[in-house]
């Protein structure tokens, strides 16, 4: 009994240690632009945005209630604490499971160093605090920090490029960044830099020095944002040498030639490409880390080339959920219009990725394309990679699935479960802008300060188009709210009055005046139900249409048609499509109704796999009423077959 009120007590001790430092620290961006000299845009802390809505907000609870216990207990169960304990000597045993398995350690303490940003929770103070307990312990003397190479356990440090332990090391850094911003205390960060000057040692054009860069971008952005919280310019100059090494074939074939060249991006220089290539993620990563890059340090030729390959993505590699990725094998791209929908691998760490590579190039532009797609990403592509309780999650996204593929609550490979609660625990920060006036990205109703300006948003969103913005505190400035591409229509007032600005798709309407406390504006965003088509190039989906309202994307369910097939439904392009509120349903969604055609195949092809054209009777077709549900509400109920893009009768 004593001793558990000793420990008792050392934990309440833990807690309060950990909130007192939490009250020192207030720039708790995520990405911090702030001196950046590149950036149009400023960050606005987490900790500045108030959430209240019920849409993210509730979700946001969920990922700290229930997600990141949960990944908390998988990564001991798996073993992941466990290589860490051996590496640090603490017990006995051997490094298991995959090789770049201290990263999900990594991001969980970044997610949980977020999530603490706006939340008070004991136990995930006291649950970082161990972790650090942990990382010091293993951490070797001149800074090196990776368990599966400490005291040789499977193999020798720096041997093997594909180790992937630089990108574990950006993860511990993008950890580090966030614990730091969010405590004030130097304990994560100084581990951190210890191991940057390892690095900044270690790899480089120098005598002596490695002249590669890391199988895995993701150490590239990560050192930029330690540039960017310590000053120390080798940091940015390591980043900048980690792009400029990478397509020069210095990392040799990737896994011994099973995989094709562009696997790693190794293949060639940034400046001569024109679309993306690869593996997905590394490629979102790698271009996370060029975007950073930019916004420190001028470079015509690679902000050119990163434009490009952004503008072949957006043209022809993309999915319309925000999904990238198409390959299952290698993960990768593939070419223009191969999106295939029922092998779409669009793993959910691709669609984060996306989402942190055009809030970066938000950041340097202010060009609302970006701020679109991050949109689509979060809403989709990035949403749908975990089920409504937050306690399992999808590795692949596919657009269609015959009803065999279920979430899971961890994988061999678990670096989707943890990226979805770091971008979940950090989403206010990706709400709101600041630089040349008050930049509002994505709505969301919550109380914001922005700079000096204090707001308040009120919406519906993203079930209503309807968004109020209160302004608390006066002042000159332009106030920018996001248009998305999507919407026609737009109306925008102050006070009731027409706003008399600019209110284009694709753009942020701006209104420049002298503001008093009490303003409203008022954003008409019209949501009526979108058809959308695929470029003839995308053989796949040839008269085929894929419903979207708003910023969701739906889906048909078997659940939903009756226990009918939905490749086989069929629309009528003469009929209406209905929004619907169910709150009921799915944790309440608006859902889409129509009436629709089941089309029966003729008896013909019994048997059959091909027939001469001439001689095949016309399908038959029943009447079929259709509920559609948004797509990252899917694979939440019985196991069954899924359809996003629906056949459309041809002139009906």
């Amino acid at each position: 009994a004593d001793a558990l009120h000793v420990a008792v007590h050392d934990r309440a001790d833990a807690c309060r240690h950990f909130r007192q430092r939490a009250t020192m620290a207030t720039m708790t961006a995520v990405i911090d632009t702030s001196r950046s000299p590149r950036a149009r845009l400023r960050p606005v802390p987490i900790r500045s945005v108030r959430l209240s809505d019920d849409f993210w907000e509730p979700r946001r609870q969920l990922n700290r209630t229930v997600s990141l216990r949960e990944q908390h207990a998988q990564l001991e169960e798996t073993g992941r604490f466990q290589n860490l304990r051996v590496a640090a000597g603490l017990e006995r045993g051997s490094n298991s499971g995959k090789i770049f398995n201290d990263s999900d350690v990594h991001k969980w303490m970044e997610a949980a160093c977020w999530q603490l940003a706006t939340d008070e929770d004991p136990w995930l103070g006291e649950r970082v605090d161990a972790i650090l307990d942990l990382l010091e312990q293993v951490q070797e003397p001149d800074g090196y920090l990776f368990a599966p190479f400490i005291r040789g356990a499977r193999g020798a440090r720096w041997s093997d490029g594909e180790a992937h332990e630089l990108y574990c090391a950006g993860h511990l850094f993008q950890a580090a960044v966030a614990h730091h911003r969010v405590t004030g205390s130097d304990r994560a960060l100084s581990m951190s830099r210890r191991f940057a000057d390892l690095i900044c040692a270690t790899f480089g054009e120098g005598r002596g020095q490695l002249d590669r860069p890391d199988g895995h971008p993701e150490v590239e952005m990560a050192l930029v944002e330690l540039y960017r919280e310590t000053g120390e310019r080798r940091y940015l100059d390591q980043a900048a040498f980690q792009i400029d090494a990478r397509g020069h074939r210095r990392l040799g074939a990737p896994y011994a030639g099973w995989i094709s060249s562009d696997y790693n991006q190794d293949h060639r220089p940034i400046r001569e490409r024109d679309r993306p290539e690869g593996h997905a993620v590394r490629e979102m990563y790698l271009m996370s880390g060029v975007a950073d890059r930019l916004l420190e340090l001028a470079d015509p030729e690679l902000e050119a080339a990163q434009l490009r390959i952004w503008e072949a993505l957006a043209r022809g590699q993309v999915y319309v959920t925000g999904g990238v990725g198409v390959r299952d094998v290698s993960e990768a791209f593939g070419r223009d219009y191969e999106l295939p929908s029922e092998t779409a691998y669009a793993e959910t760490c691709a669609a984060v990725a996306l989402i942190m590579w055009n809030w970066r190039l938000l950041q340097l532009s202010g060009e609302a394309r970006f701020a679109d797609l991050v949109e689509t990403g979060l809403y989709n592509g990035m949403l749908s990679g975990v089920s409504l309780d937050a306690r399992e999650y999808f590795y692949a996204n596919p657009l269609a699935c015959d009803g065999g593929l279920k979430r899971r609550p961890w994988y061999l490979v678990a670096c989707c479960p943890p990226n979805i609660a770091r971008t979940l625990a950090s989403l206010p920060g990706y709400l709101f802008g600041a630089g040349d006036g008050v930049w509002v990205h994505q709505y969301a109703t919550c109380e914001a300060t922005v700079g000096s300006v204090e707001l308040a948003v009120r919406t519906g969103y993203p079930w209503d188009g309807g968004v109020q913005v209160e302004v608390r505190s006066g002042g000159d400035f332009p106030l920018r709210l996001r248009i998305p591409a999507w919407c026609a229509g737009a109306r925008l007032s102050v006070n009731g009055a027409d706003a008399s600005v600019a209110v284009d798709p694709g753009t942020y309407a701006s209104i420049s005046r002298t503001w008093r406390a009490g303003d409203l504006v008022e954003l008409a965003l019209p949501m009526p139900v979108r058809r959308l088509a695929a470029h003839p190039g995308l053989l796949e989906n040839t008269g085929r249409i894929a419903l979207a309202r708003g910023p969701i994307v739906y889906c048909v369910e078997q659940a939903d048609v009756g226990g009918a097939d939905p490749r086989l439904v069929q629309l009528s392009a003469a009929a209406e499509v209905t929004p619907r509120t169910r709150p009921d349903l799915l944790g309440g969604v608006t859902v889409l109704e129509t009436d629709a055609e089941q089309v029966v195949p003729d008896p013909g092809w019994e048997g059959a796999l091909y027939r001469e054209a001439g001689g095949v009777a016309a399908a038959t077709a029943r009447p079929q009423r259709v509920t559609a549900i948004p797509y990252f509400a899917w694979a939440n109920r019985d196991a069954g077959r899924m359809q996003v893009w629906l056949r459309q009768r041809a002139g009906g």
